[in-house]
């Protein structure tokens, strides 16, 4: 079987080609290098000539609170060419099965926690990420309209905030995680006596391992068929203040942590029902602290 990984170099995508490649499978990677995704021609001439039994796309336009409501259009428009020529393509190659990864941002700001795939679409979106999320709602959308009208056994799946290695420590483009980890240990490097951080720190986030996922997507891919996306998650949350804690402790820094409460919080809480998931048989194996200590491992070897 010959599989693509669209956005293969990526903290989500490359976890997926690599355990792909440790199964022993025929895996192509994509990124932006090897083909312009924003190029609709070039998508449609690499894809029926590679001619795979299925795509995975976890290629996207992604980052924090900051770079989201920094880059809206490009967050929503570049999204939207990006899964859409990836769709389109698939379906004029005739891929049998397409798996679209989301993200859980797709739900209302004020959700019943923890949030059911039902609950897409039953209220207002976060403001700071709505763009990021329209897209994503479209791509659903397209995959249940490709299933409905041409019979494509194609799925969506949704997953909830993801680290590990390879993520993007960029502290103006970053997601939580990865910023908090190159402050604390940037901070310990120079000496500092404290670190200033966006927000309350009371919101509350759910974190899943990238190699974690990589397991979900390739069960999903083989077990689950269905135009309802799929929650991937550990359905365990905790607060952004504790997992600052974490971070602080584990990377050695000894001072204080501050908290900048002109900057927005974005969502309140966000923790996903995963029970569809586990009825699959998936459970994660990465505890958050060992995961926490890996991906410090990972930054100070590649971040001097």
């Amino acid at each position: 079987m010959t599989i693509i990984v669209a956005g293969h170099t990526g903290l989500v995508g490359s976890a997926i080609h690599e355990r792909l490649i440790n199964c022993g499978e025929d895996v192509i990677g994509i990124n932006s290098k090897i083909v312009d995704l924003l190029d609709r021609k070039a998508t449609f001439e690499f894809i029926q000539g590679h001619k795979p039994d299925l795509v995975i796309d976890a290629a996207a336009i992604v980052g924090g609170i900051g770079a989201n409501n920094q880059f809206r259009v490009e967050f929503l428009s570049k999204n939207l060419q990006i899964q859409t020529n990836l769709m389109d393509a698939s379906h004029a190659a005739n891929v049998e099965r397409f798996v679209f990864l989301g993200s859980s941002c797709i739900y209302p700001r004020q959700c019943p926690q923890p949030i059911k795939e039902e609950y897409l679409m039953t209220g207002p979106l976060e403001t700071t990420n709505s763009p990021y999320a329209v897209a994503k709602i479209a791509g659903i959308e397209l995959v249940k309209s490709y299933r409905k009208q041409y019979s494509r056994r194609w799925i969506s799946l949704m997953p909830t905030n993801m680290y590990g290695p390879r993520d993007n420590f960029d502290l103006k483009t970053s997601h939580v995680f990865p910023a908090l980890i190159n402050r604390y240990v940037t901070a310990k490097r120079s000496g500092a006596s404290e670190v200033t951080l966006w927000g309350t720190g009371e919101p509350k986030r759910e974190f899943l391992h990238s190699s974690d996922l990589a397991t979900a997507v390739l069960l999903a891919s083989e077990k689950y068929d269905s135009d309802l996306h799929l929650n991937i998650g550990t359905g365990e949350d905790l607060s952004i203040k504790e997992l600052a804690s974490k971070v602080s402790n584990f990377s050695g820094f000894t001072g204080q942590t501050k908290w900048d409460t002109s900057k927005p919080d974005g969502t309140p809480r966000k923790v996903l029902d995963v029970s569809r998931l586990k009825a699959l048989g998936w459970q994660p194996k990465v505890s958050l602290d060992d995961g926490i200590k890996e991906t410090i491992q990972y930054f100070e070897a590649n971040y001097n």
